[in-house]
């Protein structure tokens, strides 16, 4: 069981490590996301979870987020 996502007022975590430059709303819910520059996606991770289980498993997605 996954918890539910934190309400959209609160930013991504990726968000709160990245400089300020590099950040930008998610394309599906608008929350503040490290969206540009390495390492960036255009999905918070909430947003991201739904849209990698439907790759299967010939595709990889390798985050440098720490």
């Amino acid at each position: 069981m996954t918890t539910p996502p934190p309400p959209i007022a609160e930013p991504d975590p990726s968000a709160l490590v990245c400089p300020g430059d590099r950040v930008g709303p998610c394309r599906g819910c608008q929350r503040t996301t490290h969206r540009y520059g390495s390492g960036g996606s255009p999905l918070c991770q909430w947003c991201m979870a739904p849209v990698m289980e439907q790759w299967g498993t010939a595709v990889r997605y390798v985050s440098n987020r720490s």
